[in-house]
């Protein structure tokens, strides 16, 4: 299994009963150990792609297969290589960590006694030992995101798919989350990530693939696809207030975000010591430069035709 790719998907097409096509020749390979992310706005395939390699929906035609195993002819066998963490919480909450962990693991046909031993293991690393015996309910948001990682971990999978994990939580779980997913990742779990939050693609995954309208337009290295934006977003933090009027910087386009803070666009080619140069001459002393966008945002924006509020909520 260590030749085959993590996930192979070719010519994966669903048309639902409706006449609906979700999915219209979809492929694309996952390395494995890599972290993928999987990108598109609302009804571009997303969940149905997820559904399929799951299980959960039926293909109309085309393969995948999991580390090699064909998904269709060997179902059981290949199911056994992925782990999956829905979107919606869906353990029951009058249970405690501890036990949703050991008979998630029995459904499986994993012994008692190495189901205990695993649950310790994973709640101690999704940082959740302590609350092992309490009640889920009285869960945090994020506690319950991880025991959905760590449920998803007993099975010891291959393949772990998340299906928008800090969906609706605030920034500061969200950030907790990607910490999580990092160490599973290091661990060597291949992990496909799907996602609204751009900026969490952008510092997770090392490739992706984008949807749209059920075909894959782009996909490939991080780095790469981003390199091809022709425009950077600076923001420079100014010495003092910014003049009432900003030089013209002929390529560049220069706007104030605050009183203290310029916010420029320029051609990647431009050399930046140009802007420099010409603030410098208008009086305008720079104290520190940041890069100023999601990069990933505009290009998924450029890509798909989709206003920033649709691209926020690529998620379906």
């Amino acid at each position: 299994m260590p030749n085959h790719p993590a996930l192979e998907i070719t010519d994966l097409r669903k048309t639902y009963a409706t006449g609906v096509q979700a999915l219209k020749g979809v492929s694309l390979t996952v390395a494995p150990g890599d972290f993928y992310a999987l990108l598109g706005p609302n009804g571009a395939g997303k969940s149905t792609l997820i559904g399929v390699v799951s299980s959960l929906v039926n293909k109309t035609s085309g393969d995948v297969k999991v580390f090699g195993i064909d998904l269709h002819a060997h179902r059981s066998e290949a199911m056994r290589q992925i782990g999956l963490v829905p979107q919606e919480i869906n353990f029951n909450m009058f249970e405690q960590p501890f036990d949703i962990c050991v008979n998630y693991a029995g459904f499986y046909g994993i012994p008692r006694a190495e189901a205990e031993k695993r649950a310790e293991e994973e709640l101690k690393k999704a940082q959740l030992w302590d609350k092992a015996r309490t009640m889920s309910r009285t869960l945090s948001g994020g506690m319950k995101r991880r025991l959905m990682i760590a449920r998803a971990m007993m099975t010891r999978p291959k393949l772990l798919i998340l299906d928008e994990p800090t969906a609706g939580v605030d920034i500061e779980i969200r950030r907790g989350m990607w910490k999580t997913l990092k160490e599973v990742n290091a661990a060597g779990t291949t992990v496909i990530l799907t996602t609204h939050y751009l900026e969490e693609a952008e510092n997770l995954c090392r490739n992706l693939a984008i949807i749209d309208r059920g075909r894959i337009i782009e996909q490939g290295p991080m780095r790469s696809l981003l390199a091809k934006l022709d425009v950077e977003g600076f923001l420079l933090d100014i010495d003092g207030d910014l003049p009432a009027t900003l030089p013209a910087i002929p390529g560049a386009t220069l706007m104030a975000e605050n009183p203290h803070t310029l916010d420029v666009e320029m051609p990647r080619e431009m050399d930046l010591n140009r802007v420099f140069a010409a603030l410098g001459e208008a009086g305008i002393r720079v104290r520190s430069m940041r890069t100023k966008s999601n990069r990933l945002e505009e290009l998924f924006v450029r890509l798909t035709g989709q206003p920033e509020a649709a691209a926020k909520g690529a998620a379906a």
